[in-house]
């Protein structure tokens, strides 16, 4: 044990300090146990320091072995390990925060953008919807093919080489009156009598298409009266007149019935357009309320003349300065606040989510215009058979049936290039497909 003292010590000398002065020993420790963070440290690393410390001060301590510790201090390590990932952790959660934040403003701004874009492509199929309905609501057919037919259904035309009004009174003269028209007054009576039933104002002012059929139906009636008091007109004579004339009246009431079954489309076909106009209107309101715009008032004019006259205000240029403005209002610095625009301008959202019917209207359009079409080409058919009947009665030569139906065929296809040129679909495929509607925003 002494050999392990200070050199002072061995020598049995007394040791000899002030009162405030530190023993040789613990001198040069003093200046560390001092200070504040030693007391924190545990007293395994004090003492152990403390040994070396003096160690280092006595060469002959040098030659001794130190003392091994093996006791591991993991509670500094675990705290600094705690410490670094709550660190980490701090880092992570900031980076995720400042993730969310910016994705959330990138959903705003998509959200906004795909209203505005879907709304100003809206307001251009509003006006385009609106001017197809009335040029379809406005069609019949062209003028060229009104022409023809009403020249084919015509008492008095000779289109297909005679005139029904002539071929009536030959009739009467070659078998009622078996070619004795001007032997005897009542002979000349009968050809009058039948000539100013053809001729009746009351035929003349029909608006219908069926005058022919009730000419042949007036003659006939008149000739069974007569033949009651004109022993000359024999019941074998009026069955054979009828029967001549029946040849007319099949090819009459043919051509009548595709007159009357493309008219009755026709209306129908109208019908259902205004229908469509009503809706668009109806949803016009809608948008343009939720924009701020005056509604449309329906009045005591027309719902097509009201629509047109609504669509000088509202316009897609005046849409796009909408959006503009509203931009402007909520530019904060240099951006866009596009979450407090969403949110105290919420009818936008309601307005993207009802284009979805907008859309669907357009699409109502499209199966009534193609309609038309089909009206129009079964009309053809119908026309073209009616020709045939002609024909094959003898009313007419081959000739002219194919002549007949070849300018019918020329017609038609002029009719449906202008009509496609006028309304032109592709306009309002086109603008419709800008249209995002299955993209709903909640």
């Amino acid at each position: 044990m002494l050999k392990h003292l200070p050199t002072e010590m061995r020598h049995d000398k007394r040791l000899t300090c002030k009162p405030d002065e530190s023993l040789p020993l613990v001198r040069p420790a003093r200046k560390f146990l001092t200070t504040g963070w030693m007391k924190v440290l545990p007293a395994p690393f004090v003492l152990l320091f403390t040994f070396q410390t003096a160690f280092a001060q006595d060469p002959e301590l040098k030659s001794t072995t130190a003392p091994v510790i093996k006791t591991q201090d993991t509670t500094i390590r675990k705290l600094l390990e705690d410490v670094q990932r709550i660190t980490d952790n701090d880092k992570q959660n900031s980076t995720a925060i400042q993730a969310l934040l910016q994705g959330k403003e990138i959903d705003n701004i998509t959200k906004y953008e795909l209203i505005k874009n879907n709304i100003i492509n809206a307001s251009e199929t509003y006006y385009l919807l609106n001017k197809k309905i009335i040029d379809l609501k406005s069609r019949t057919t062209t003028n060229n093919l009104d022409v023809f037919i009403t020249s084919l259904n015509n008492p008095e035309s000779k289109a297909l080489g005679f005139s029904l009004s002539d071929r009536i009174v030959e009739l009467v003269e070659k078998i009622i009156l078996k070619n004795k028209g001007d032997k005897s007054e009542k002979n000349s009576k009968i050809v009058e009598s039948t000539k100013s039933i053809i001729n009746s104002p009351i035929f003349q002012s029909f608006t219908s298409l069926t005058p022919p059929l009730a000419i042949a139906n007036s003659v006939m009636n008149f000739l069974h009266s007569v033949s009651v008091n004109n022993k000359q007109i024999n019941q074998k004579s009026l069955q054979e007149f009828e029967k001549e004339l029946n040849k007319y009246v099949v090819y009459y009431t043919a051509l009548n019935d595709a007159n009357q079954k493309f008219e009755y489309g026709l209306n129908f076909n109208k019908d259902q357009l205004s229908l469509l106009q009503d809706n668009l209107f109806d949803h016009l309101s809608f948008t343009a309320t939720s924009l701020k715009f005056p509604a449309p008032q329906k009045g005591n004019q027309g719902l097509s003349q009201t629509m047109n006259e609504y669509f000088f205000d509202f316009k897609k240029e005046k849409v796009v300065d909408y959006f503009a403005k509203l931009e402007e209002k909520y530019t904060k610095g240099k951006r866009i606040d596009y979450e407090s625009l969403l949110r105290e301008n919420s009818s936008l959202k309601e307005v993207n989510n009802q284009l979805e019917d907008l859309v669907l209207q357009t699409k109502r359009f499209e199966n009534l215009y193609n309609e038309y079409f089909t009206l129009l080409d079964s009309y053809y058919t119908k026309v073209n058979n009616s020709l045939k009947i002609a024909q094959d009665n003898g009313l007419a030569d081959k000739s002219i049936i194919d002549a007949k139906q070849a300018e019918f065929r020329n017609l038609k296809t002029e009719a449906v290039a202008e009509i496609q040129a006028s309304i032109n679909i592709r306009e309002l495929y086109s603008n419709t497909e800008k249209i995002k509607y299955r993209y709903r925003i909640f």
